[in-house]
């Protein structure tokens, strides 16, 4: 039996040579584009390692894209960094993704599918702003205008933010504007308000009953930046008539879905143990 060669040398590279459609050089220099940020620092020779690709040909790309500007090399370390036009590439893929533009086309399929106005609205201190809306074709229904600024503590979007605080940093900002009355509903108390934030975050949406203006009721979720920080929510809202509570847990997972949606169109991760669309009691 002819025994097994031994494989010598660097490992066998990525890129083949054959990759029909595609420019093999074009390949390369993305390969260690990527490979440069996801190592956040690389040297040469640990990026010429990584991809399989010659040490002469690494340096060649990497001199190619430190001229564009995609790559910067550190005197001091000797070592590669990612450039400023790495920057404004990502800069121009945020700008599309933008959270108005990302969360419009799935706030209308929620509206579609709950019948409810959805309402796209983003942290600011203790109150959320909302920033967006899409209209249900109800002839009651609810309305808030841009720039319209409520309490957390008394909001859909803002008790499904609240409860993915943590608890001292919620307990501040609540701190600096009170537990304000606006409805016999409101939740005036800690223990109530925390009470209700701990389900909240149980479940992945919170209920507002009526809790900013009588007769009307929200469903809210948080949405998660790209730093696994809660900055702003996507909710529903109409008459309270409308959310029987055998129906407000379906409404809940349909929210926290959008929700959950949104944060991966924008770039933005939710922290590990977040709970996923679940239709549970409320």
């Amino acid at each position: 039996m002819t025994p097994q060669k031994r494989q010598r040398g660097r490992p066998k590279s990525q890129f083949k040579e054959s990759s029909a459609g595609t420019l093999q050089s074009l390949d390369r220099a993305l390969g260690v584009l990527k490979s440069v940020a996801r190592a956040e620092r690389a040297t040469l020779t640990d990026l010429s390692l990584s991809i399989g690709v010659p040490t002469a040909t690494t340096h060649r790309i990497l001199t190619t894209l430190q001229k564009h500007g995609f790559v910067a090399f550190d005197e001091e370390r000797q070592d590669w960094v990612i450039g400023i036009e790495a920057y404004r590439t990502g800069v121009s893929f945020m700008n599309r993704t933008s959270l108005g533009a990302v969360s419009r086309p799935i706030m209308r399929q929620l509206m579609e599918k709950t019948g409810e106005t959805a309402n796209l609205a983003i942290a600011d201190g203790p109150e959320v702003v909302f920033v967006g809306q899409v209209e249900t074709l109800n002839p009651i229904r609810a309305f808030f205008a841009r720039g319209t600024r409520t309490s957390m503590h008394a909001s859909g979007t803002g008790k499904a933010i609240l409860s993915a605080l943590p608890e001292e940093r919620a307990r501040k900002l609540l701190m600096s504007i009170g537990l304000s009355s606006f409805t016999e509903n409101t939740l005036v108390t800690p223990d109530a308000l925390f009470d209700d934030l701990a389900q909240t975050r149980a479940r992945g949406w919170s209920f507002d009953r009526e809790e900013r203006h009588s007769g009307m009721s929200c469903i809210g979720s948080v949405i998660f930046d790209e730093h696994q920080e809660p900055f702003a929510g996507v909710s529903i809202s109409g008459p309270s008539t409308r959310f029987n509570p055998l129906r407000v847990p379906e409404l809940g997972a349909m929210v926290s879905e959008a929700a959950q949606q949104i944060t991966g169109l924008i770039g933005g991760r939710a922290p590990s143990g977040t709970p996923k669309p679940t239709a549970l009691t409320v």
